[in-house]
């Protein structure tokens, strides 16, 4: 939350309110990081994962936007990928 509309994090926490609080973390789980290094990040890494997927063979493991941004949360894998990596 630092620098949202000028001010310091201790600032942010004496002066928002609770429900603008909620708002700020909806938004944030909706669009994203605020930072922009980070959306341009995450941005550069998906369209790498998608030419990279593009461009290999179908035996190829496939690649995900999180191989290619350091910054970004780990893929959560769905029951089936889990399964299928333990065996």
């Amino acid at each position: 939350m630092n620098g949202i509309g000028g001010r310091t994090i201790a600032e942010a926490q004496e002066n928002m309110t609770y429900p603008e609080f909620l708002t700020w973390v909806k938004f944030r789980q909706k669009r994203g990081s605020l930072h922009l290094g980070m959306r341009l990040e995450v941005a550069l890494a998906q369209f790498q994962a998608i030419y990279f997927n593009s461009k290999t063979r179908e035996s190829a493991p496939k690649l995900y936007p999180q191989d290619f941004a350091p910054h970004m949360d780990p893929r959560v894998e769905t029951l089936e990928e889990a399964l299928e990596s333990w065996s």
